[in-house]
């Protein structure tokens, strides 16, 4: 079972944010082999849900009320370290960084850019696809929305 803390920006240590960093290039730019600004100035609006086991960051969200990212609220960034996804460890991820979203932001839609091949993982969390896929950073996409 995961450990979860959500934190903004500010409420972030250092070692924390390095981290989190470390964990989205290592699976996004490196495994996934995709150059793109994973940098892209909007940390500092979203909450970060971090999911700890042992005491090290091995799964990881951003999420943003309505208006900071898309018109609705919205979660990005899901990523868990590839090691530690046999655990399922997204699901419990996705289900803290649905449940800040309502706890925080008081918001009940969330909207997601969903890369094409986690469609069946985001269906098992009650998203549902909605319009056409898409290329986002060379990786097919499709926006997905959750209203329960």
């Amino acid at each position: 079972m995961l450990q979860i803390q959500v934190k903004t920006f500010k409420e972030l240590t250092t070692q924390e944010l390095y981290n989190l960093l470390q964990l989205r290039s290592q699976v996004f730019v490196v495994e996934q082999d995709c150059v793109y600004q994973d940098i892209d100035g909007k940390d500092q609006k979203a909450l970060h849900v971090l999911g700890f086991k042992s005491e090290k960051l091995v799964a990881y969200t951003r999420v943003f009320k309505s208006g900071d990212y898309f018109k609705e609220a919205s979660i990005g960034r899901v990523v868990v370290q590839a090691q530690e996804r046999q655990f399922k460890y997204g699901y419990d991820i996705m289900k803290a960084s649905i449940e800040a979203v309502k706890a925080h932001f008081g918001e009940s839609i969330i909207k997601i850019s969903a890369q094409k091949y986690l469609i069946k993982f985001y269906n098992n969390l009650a998203f549902k696809a909605i319009g056409e896929e898409y290329l986002e950073d060379g990786i097919p996409h499709i926006t997905m929305v959750n209203n329960t």
